[in-house]
């Protein structure tokens, strides 16, 4: 019996690997220095390590990530140092997308499994937006992208593909997670919940989101000050109040602070509509 389920977790292992590359290569956007919007291509990778734990997620993702490495060797020709190429393997593809594989991590912390995979999917988005941030400000600077204010460029950069990314990833795994018990043994459809449970679980999800967007915008535009305008490095001293007391602070303030009521409205809301379906 036991045999039989370990076949089982390996063979369906297999079938998700098989599935997150394939997906892989639909890109709904490309862009034209590397990264691309896939149709929720992590999204098989995220399942597994939900379904049959952290180390398990782990080591599947380290054999999703040596695939999409093979995939992409041809990045590898832009390099002809040693260490350009072991940075460019290790930052931008094995450790990468090897932490997809901590999707499942909240598994056991957030009860509702629609939840539990949305929360995953922004973890393993962020994990990788970093490795991918890393590379470009260090691997990729002087090549796709410019040496100075490398940082921010990598920043923006990465995030034009991987915000879309992360939002298509989040989306689908709230749809599988409120259609399939993906607790079971073989995944089985749900019953279907209350009207206002399902609309209480998407405000949760849209509050998520709005968080992740403004955190991106605010990073952004305090990362574009502290390139100093005339040398064009990255100076901490180009935050100072002194010098951006006006319009610069009073943005990121409003900014920061519509996102934070509208995040609490909508989990007011929330919580009132789950009063609401329990009775």
């Amino acid at each position: 019996m036991k045999n039989t389920a370990n076949t089982r977790k390996l063979v369906e292992s297999a079938l998700l690997i098989a599935a997150a590359t394939v997906l892989g290569l639909f890109h709904i956007v490309e862009m034209p220095y590397g990264g691309s919007v896939t149709v929720a291509s992590m999204l098989p990778i995220v399942l597994i390590a939900y379904r049959h734990g952290t180390p398990w997620g782990l080591g599947c993702g380290f054999v999703y990530a040596v695939l999409q490495q093979l995939l992409g060797l041809k990045n590898l020709s832009y390099f002809t140092t040693w260490q350009s190429i072991v940075a460019v393997i290790v930052l931008d593809y094995l450790l990468a997308f090897a932490l997809v594989g901590l999707g499942g991590v909240f598994r056991r912390t957030v009860r509702q499994q629609n939840l539990a995979l949305v929360f995953g999917a922004l973890l393993v988005s962020v994990l990788r937006y970093a490795c991918h941030v890393i590379a470009g400000a260090t691997v990729w600077a002087g090549l796709s992208i410019p040496t100075e204010a490398a940082l921010i460029y990598s920043f923006g950069y990465n995030a034009t593909y991987m915000i879309p990314e992360t939002v298509v990833l989040v989306l689908a795994a709230y749809y599988l997670g409120s259609v399939l018990n993906l607790r079971s043994e073989q995944p089985k459809r749900l019953v279907a919940p209350r009207p206002e449970a399902r609309t209480a679980d998407l405000l949760a999800v849209i509050a998520g989101l709005l968080a992740v967007v403004a955190l991106a915008v605010d990073v952004s535009l305090i990362f574009g000050h502290m390139q100093n305008p005339e040398s064009g490095d990255f100076d901490i001293t180009g935050l100072s109040v002194e010098r951006f007391a006006g319009s610069f602070w009073m943005a990121v303030v409003i900014l920061s602070a519509v996102a934070a009521v509208a995040i609490a409205v909508l989990l007011a809301v929330r919580r009132r509509m789950l009063r609401k379906s329990e009775n």
